[in-house]
């Protein structure tokens, strides 16, 4: 039997969709997915949680979505979980990729498979290759090996997992709030055409309600704090990293704050990088006459 625990954003729900049965969809409290819990459980409680899935005759579990670190009540903590203190307090002083590695190893030693949300859903990794009609161009690629480079150097202080990439420079850093927010920094009304299929205009269920939220931020945001039209968002895991959790994500929404940005495509590391939604993503971006490179490690 499978348990989810799920955190926020479209990730869960994705995956819910793909499965042939419902699996136990469990979330921490404060960060409840949007579909309905079956079991909320609190850090405090974990070895209590973990007790739990295992008398429902759990045997794996998937992480997906976006979970923030906890504030912990030591007042709180249960008889179950006070042995795993120690190994929480650790995780709570890492980056991400050392806490979830922690988080990994506490539910292995309590007897579960963790399985990636890859593994559960494999058509959420595209295929090698430009998966739209224009491709990128030689100075993009330049900008693609500098973008990899990037991230692996956040790899190395375990921080993000992307970056904004123009002629070979780096414009932005993701940080701990994640690549929607990083672009959200470079986005303003700017002069590409509107058409049919114009970032803001979209009337497709998939991206509808991305575009009323891009529209409303934009509303109070005139300006772009740095210029990075022309350049490319970049993409990719941290070395290193485990791919059971936190594997990187790219979706409609990403799709259209690139374009807002004035980006000129979007690069993600091939077989390293969810995307959610594809046939949506590749539509808003060609569109905007941009381009979706899923790019081999290291290739040209």
């Amino acid at each position: 039997m499978l348990a989810l625990i799920a955190g926020t954003g479209d990730l869960p729900a994705a995956l819910v969709a793909r499965l042939p049965e419902r699996p136990l969809i469990c979330a921490m409290r404060g960060f409840e997915p949007s579909m309905s819990p079956d079991v909320t459980f609190r850090m405090e409680h974990l070895g209590s949680f973990l007790a739990d899935l295992k008398n429902r005759g759990v045997t794996q579990i998937c992480m997906a979505g976006a979970v923030r670190r906890p504030q912990i009540d030591p007042a709180q903590i249960d008889a179950a979980t006070m042995p795993l203190v120690p190994k929480v307090q650790a995780a709570l002083t890492q980056g991400d990729d050392g806490a979830l590695r922690i988080i990994i190893a506490i539910l292995e030693e309590h007897g579960f498979k963790v399985m990636a949300a890859h593994d559960v859903a494999h058509d959420l990794l595209p295929r090698a290759g430009v998966l739209t009609k224009k491709g990128p161009a030689a100075g993009h690629t330049v900008d693609a090996f500098t973008g990899e480079a990037c991230v692996v150097e956040m790899g190395l202080s375990d921080t993000g997992q992307a970056c904004v990439v123009r002629d070979g420079a780096i414009i932005l850093r993701e940080d701990a709030n994640g690549t929607d927010a990083m672009l959200e920094k470079l986005c303003a009304p700017n002069d590409r055409k509107s058409m049919p299929g114009d970032p803001l205009q979209w009337g497709i269920e998939a991206t509808a309600a991305a575009a009323k939220e891009v529209r409303r931020w934009l509303a109070g945001h005139p300006e772009r704090a740095e210029n990075a039209e022309g350049g490319i968002l970049f993409k990719a895991p941290k070395p290193e990293q485990d791919w059971r959790a936190d594997l990187p994500l790219i979706g409609p929404r990403t799709a259209m704050l690139a374009a807002e940005a004035g980006l000129d495509g979007i690069v993600v590391e091939a077989g390293g990088v969810m995307v959610l939604d594809l046939s949506a993503v590749r539509r808003i971006l060609d569109a905007q006459d941009m381009f979706l490179w899923v790019r081999p490690r290291g290739g040209a």
